[in-house]
């Protein structure tokens, strides 16, 4: 029995974005590739969990949330996200990506402040995951994500 070898790659480009009432919101840690790139003979794939990028976000006058989307043509893999270490705000549980998904919230209940308003933070992790059955990169190519968090009233 031969042993096999497979592939998930995922490039991520991160962006924010923010809407009226909400102008505060800053994804940092820059692109990330998560590269899925062994399994265990008999075994699906090792998942890979990458915490490093975050998000900064101002509360603003009003209650908001912060939401998430992605762009990936051709999208082959598994890709799920949530926000974890969030200072205000109800994180949600985590998120499958998938191309051209409506946007889903990734945190909630941010309260709002009108005078000085902090700073706050949340880790983004990001969990890449990739079945037999899904194929891998060398023949399939690369899932390239595009994702944009954006910053609105709720």
């Amino acid at each position: 029995m031969s042993a096999r070898r497979w592939f998930g790659l995922f490039a991520l480009a991160l962006c924010a974005g923010a809407t009226a009432g909400a102008q505060e919101l800053r994804v940092q840690g820059g692109n990330q590739l998560l590269q899925i790139t062994t399994a265990p003979q008999g075994q699906e794939p090792t998942v890979v969990v990458n915490t490093a990028t975050s998000l900064r976000y101002r509360r603003q006058p009003v209650t908001t949330k912060i939401t998430v989307s992605t762009n990936c043509p051709g999208q082959n893999f598994t890709l799920r996200v949530r926000a974890v270490s969030v200072q205000d705000g109800t994180p949600a549980p985590a998120i499958t990506l998938i191309n051209g998904m409506p946007a889903a919230d990734v945190i909630r209940d941010i309260p709002g402040q009108a005078v000085n308003p902090p700073i706050r933070r949340a880790t983004l992790e990001y969990t890449a995951s990739a079945t037999f059955d899904q194929g891998n990169s060398t023949e399939l190519g690369v899932d390239a994500h595009v994702i944009t968090f954006t910053h609105v009233a709720q």
